[in-house]
């Protein structure tokens, strides 16, 4: 079975490990264009380590990228971008929703707070 990248697009603060590789895509390309090109890559050829599978920076930088017309790129740029910009708005909603949840279901549970009482402090907002 062909091994495909274990690719995260993160965005704002993070920590990373040393078995890990930030890229930062050059113009006309930009990171989302980048990042899907990569997921659907095999690495098969690339991947080192017998025990702990990874791909170092030498055999990264081998990868043959295609070089595609600038007016291709600008183009996918434009319809996709609004797509992945909402997607990464939607992320941080849920984080923040997840994050109300894990705070507020606790008390609930306790009778520490009312639903009435937070469908009182909801509409005051």
């Amino acid at each position: 079975m062909p091994l495909t990248p274990v690719l995260q697009y993160a965005t704002g603060k993070f920590w990373v490990n040393n078995h890990t590789h930030i890229l930062q895509a050059k113009k006309p390309y930009n990171n989302f264009f980048i990042w899907n090109f990569l997921s659907k890559f095999n690495i098969d050829e690339i991947v080192t380590g017998a025990v702990q599978p990874k791909v170092n920076q030498g055999n990264l930088k081998s990868l043959e990228f295609p070089v595609y017309p600038e007016e291709f790129v600008k183009k996918y740029i434009g319809i996709t971008n609004p797509i992945f910009e909402k997607i990464n708005t939607n992320k941080v909603q849920i984080l923040s929703l997840e994050n109300m949840r894990d705070t507020i279901l606790p008390k609930l549970v306790s009778g520490e707070v009312r639903v009435s009482e937070l469908y009182r402090r909801t509409n005051e907002l």
